[in-house]
Parts: C-alpha cells; structure tokens; sequence
C-alpha cells in the first residue's frame, strides 16, 4: 500500500434513481447508489487525497445536467478536484455551445470524454467532425479522455496525431484482451501510441478486462510492465475505475494489486504514478 496519500483519476459516482443509464439495467453488482458516502467506505482502507469524477455515461439528454449536478456535489465532497464531462464531439462545430456552457459550470471542469468503445465504426474517432470537436477543446482549455477497446487503438492513435494541441488521456490501458492473454496487436500499437507527447495512459480498468472471477496478478504483469516501459513515469497515472470495477475487484485489492506491480519503481516515480501526474495532466490546484 503507498506510504502516502494518492490521487485518483478516475472516479465514477452514480445514482441510477436519479439519472437513467440505461447501460446498468440487469446489472446486479453495480445497478445501485455509489455517491461520495459510499466511495468513502470502500476506500476507508486507503489514503485518497484527491480524485477526479469521469462521466458516468448517462443518456444524452442528460450529460450537461450530469456535470452540472456533479459540479455540486462537489461542494460536499472536498476531495473531488475535478470533472471529466461527457461531450457531444461529434458536432463538430457546433460543439462550442457545449463547451461554452460546459466551462460556465465553473473550474473543476477540466476535461471532457465522449465514449468511443460502443461505436461499430473502427474509423469513428477519426470522423471529421469528431476531430474538429476535439481541436475545439484547446480554445477552452479542456483535456479528452479515451476510452476505447484495443481493437480501436490505430483511428485513436491518429486522432492523437491530428490534434496535436490537446492534452489526451488514454483510459484503462485501451482496454486490451487480458481474459484471452493477447498482447499483440495491442502492445505495438501502444509502442505507437506513447510516441506521441500529448497523450498519457491511466493504469486503470484492468482487472475488468481480465477473467473477473479468476484473475491473478501476474495476469496483469505483461500489460503494466510495457505501460510504464513505453509511456514512461511522467505520463502514466493511477486510476480506481471505482465502483465500475466492483464487477472483479474491490478498491483495496486494486490499490495493492498496482502497488504491488510496481514495487521496483523509484520512490520519485511512484510518487508521479500515484500523486503529481495526476496534478499536472488535470490541473488540479492543489
């Protein structure tokens, strides 16, 4: 466990009486409350300082009252430093209405995620109106996240490549096949990906893409290990994934899992992975 307290970037919060999310109905384990009460009892065991809030994929009708709602929740729950919003990329253009009342919500907006891993089109992230969404992002000094599976690694590696200007944040290592244990294509495709100064990769949502029953560390070794090889210790950071992750492991488990794997890094570059790239990349304040 970090001698230290960490800094989460990836925190999910829901309350599914409140918003619809249609992706949780027949989902026993995670089809419930998880607001700050209960992020504070299942982390009870570990030391969070800060965390940031990733959009919780409402349906649409509803993503500019997610943040805004999110927004004040914050108010009670010092901890949450910053707001990943969903954001209708797609528009191109058009988005700018969005931004300007996305940003209007005030500072802990510092990024926006439009989920890419649902979209049956491999090229969609490279779509032209969804690359002008993104270039858009640098005008309002927001960040995106990625959040795809590893089959769709090469259109986002060339939305990273179009849009040079905007800080990117890849989720969940791009979701690789670690139940099948396949490393390829996907580990090349990540040597690609990490050439590319703007973009820094979550060590994140793993567990959920392995065996969730049976899983075992050393199932999660080869993906960490050529992460932190390629990515390097500036642009990589911890992320819970919480209560997502629920559906294969608890927050204790993942912390110690994480710390585990990366008992050989320098004290300084545990320090980055777990606190001060998570300051630097979300601009956190603090």
């Amino acid at each position: 466990m970090p001698n230290f307290a960490i800094v989460d970037t990836h925190v999910h919060l829901w309350d599914p009486q409140y918003f619809r999310m249609s992706w949780l109905d027949n989902n026993t384990i995670i089809n419930a409350r998880f607001m700050g009460e209960e992020f504070a009892q299942h982390t009870r065991d570990v030391t969070v300082e800060a965390m940031v809030y990733v959009e919780v994929a409402v349906e649409p009708q509803y993503s500019l009252l997610e943040a805004q709602y999110i927004n004040t929740v914050a108010r009670q729950l010092p901890k949450l430093k910053g707001i990943v919003a969903a954001a209708p990329v797609e528009f191109g253009e058009q988005t700018r209405a969005y931004y300007s009342a996305l940003t209007a919500i005030g500072p802990r907006i510092k990024g926006v995620r439009r989920l890419f891993q649902g979209e049956s089109d491999a090229n969609f992230a490279i779509r032209p109106n969804v690359v002008r969404g993104v270039e858009l992002l640098a005008e309002y000094g927001l960040s995106f996240d990625i959040c795809i599976f590893h089959h769709q690694l090469p259109a986002a590696i060339e939305l990273v490549k179009k849009v040079p200007q905007v800080q990117f944040i890849l989720d969940h290592v791009a979701k690789p096949d670690i139940k099948g244990h396949r490393l390829d294509p996907w580990r090349q495709q990540m040597t690609e990906m990490a050439k590319l100064p703007n973009v820094v990769c979550k060590i994140s949502g793993m567990t959920t893409e392995a065996d969730h029953a049976a899983w075992q560390p050393e199932d999660l070794v080869p993906y960490m290990e050529h992460v932190i090889a390629v990515f390097g210790e500036d642009r990589v950071m911890f992320g819970g994934d919480w209560p997502v992750s629920l559906q294969s492991t608890n927050y204790t488990e993942w912390v110690h899992t994480v710390d585990d794997l990366t008992a050989t890094l320098s004290d300084k570059a545990k320090r980055k992975l777990w606190v001060d790239n998570a300051r630097r990349v979300y601009r956190l304040g603090f």
